[in-house]
């Protein structure tokens, strides 16, 4: 099921290094091309809260299988996509046959083990939600290095096809109930659908349309806040709702969906900042990025072997603060970034995420879930995984809103000093004067791209602080949580 999970999770990002590639094979343009990562996270951001419902009705084991066997052939469909629309109608079904398996997963883990295995299991789950995207552009970006992009989704095949087969095997957990079919709250779906996809659509076109003076972006808006209070008040309301809203009663569960949410911030903006800086700034390849990004996943899988030392012997809460720390040390040592920044200087504020990746996830895991009973978990955990995937797509999109308009702000401040009165520039400017007093004009559109150069350098500094700052707030909501002691028993759902 990990392994399920982890194919699901490492193709929210796998297409994002070699977004060029597919679309030159497929002839399409920058527009059309960034909805094949768009639509795999609007498909995916919606069916993960439902995903508590399908496997009542399904059983975990055949939900879990099918989802499999459906994302397995969608990766086929998208590797052998013969046009722009028919990749993006692919994606789309990929993304919402691969959301369903995250949540089974945390569920799964929560019933099996009991005690002190549930920590471990806690650590090896959050590594791969948090491992797996990261890892998405360094591997992407080596198969498209290596081979070609159709490649990217035939690595899909084997493993998909194995977790089909090996799951309604191994896992038995509980039975289907078809009943549940027909006493489904079908409007509830329908708003959440609605409301999920608006936002989803919102969040990641927002940027790049200027936000509310487009009027698609204003209208989907408005459909998406709309609908979600309508969404919100039907779940409250209902006796069988499809989410579980009521466990954000929970204190524990509650606070642990806002540090899911600000985790899912930390971990996709960056994934989305430092790629970008890489290939803007630096212009580096694919391949290049991918190996500079690496050092990451490194760190954060050295890490596991400590994290579930200490939590064995530490109370979480304190671990969750350490991860939550690292996390605004790593985003500090980002901020002196400037333009000629590689993989060793990335180095140090990687490492620090890596391992503040697996101490802020993984104890979040279990202090959210592991405070509710069993017969919640499923319908709560949907709505956890769904924070995270929220939290990526608003820090992405407030990300991309930060460097366009800072960066605009900082080239203005640095073009005031470049004036006759700069000696520097002076000097700079003078082999290009020619006879007769001007400067010629291939010195003054370089000049142009240095100054364009340092002004997003600034503005990717700015974006790391920002995140930086909502991690600050959560190590300060960390004394809220309540203490989680782990049962001695198994629960009767274990057997």
């Amino acid at each position: 099921m990990c392994m399920g999970m982890f194919i699901a999770l490492i193709d929210i990002q796998i297409v994002s290094a070699s977004l060029r590639d597919i679309g030159g094979g497929l002839s399409a343009g920058a527009d059309d091309i960034a909805w094949v990562q768009t639509s795999y996270l609007i498909a995916e951001i919606i069916v993960i809260p439902l995903s508590g419902w399908l496997s009542k009705v399904m059983s975990t084991r055949w939900l879990f299988a099918a989802s499999a066997l459906g994302f397995t052939l969608a990766s086929l469909l998208c590797a052998l996509a013969w046009n722009i629309q028919s990749m993006i109608a692919f994606r789309a079904l990929q993304g919402f046959l691969g959301g369903s398996m995250i949540p089974m997963v945390f569920t799964t883990g929560f019933i099996y083990f009991d005690g002190r295995q549930r920590v471990l299991v806690a650590a090896t789950i959050g590594a791969i939600a948090s491992l797996a995207p990261t890892l998405g552009p360094v591997v992407g970006g080596w198969i498209t290095d290596i081979s070609s992009w159709p490649w990217l989704f035939y690595v899909n095949l084997l493993p998909g096809l194995f977790v089909t087969i090996v799951v309604p095997i191994m896992v038995r957990l509980d039975k289907p109930d078809w009943s549940l079919i027909k006493g489904a709250d079908y409007p509830a779906m329908l708003l959440m659908a609605v409301f999920l996809g608006c936002l989803e659509y919102t969040m990641e076109e927002g940027p790049r349309w200027n936000w509310f003076s487009d009027d698609t972006i204003l209208a989907t808006a408005w459909i998406s806040g709309l609908s979600g209070i309508a969404f919100i008040a039907r779940s409250l309301t209902s006796a069988n709702p499809i989410v579980d809203l009521r466990a954000l009663r929970e204190r524990n569960f509650a606070l642990g969906c806002l540090f899911s949410f600000i985790t899912g911030i930390g971990i996709f903006a960056t994934i989305y900042l430092t790629p970008l800086f890489l290939g803007r700034v630096r212009g580096y390849g694919a391949l290049d990025i991918g190996l500079a990004v690496f050092s990451t996943g490194i760190f954060q899988v050295m890490t596991i072997p400590l994290y579930a030392a200490l939590a064995r012997r530490f109370d979480l809460r304190w671990l969750l603060a350490l991860g939550m720390v690292l996390f605004c040390l790593s985003m500090w040592e980002f901020s002196p970034i400037t333009h000629d920044w590689g993989a060793a200087e990335l180095l140090l504020p990687q490492a620090l995420r890596g391992m503040a990746q697996q101490f802020a996830v993984a104890p979040t895991v279990t202090l959210a879930l592991g405070s509710l009973p069993p017969a919640r978990l499923k319908l709560a955990s949907g709505l956890f995984n769904l924070m995270r995937n929220l939290g990526g797509a608003i820090g992405i999109a407030a990300c991309a809103t930060i460097l366009n308009d800072r960066t605009n702000l900082h080239f203005l401040r640095l073009a005031e000093h470049l004036n006759a009165s700069n000696e520097a520039l002076n000097n700079w400017l003078a082999p290009s004067l020619g006879a007769s007093g001007q400067y010629s004009e291939q010195a003054l559109r370089q000049l142009w791209s240095l100054t364009y150069r340092e002004a997003q350098t600034l503005t990717f500094a700015d974006s790391f602080l920002i995140i930086g700052a909502c991690f600050a707030v959560a190590v300060v909501l960390v004394p809220l949580l309540h203490k989680i002691a782990p049962p001695s028993q198994p629960s009767a759902d274990a057997h």
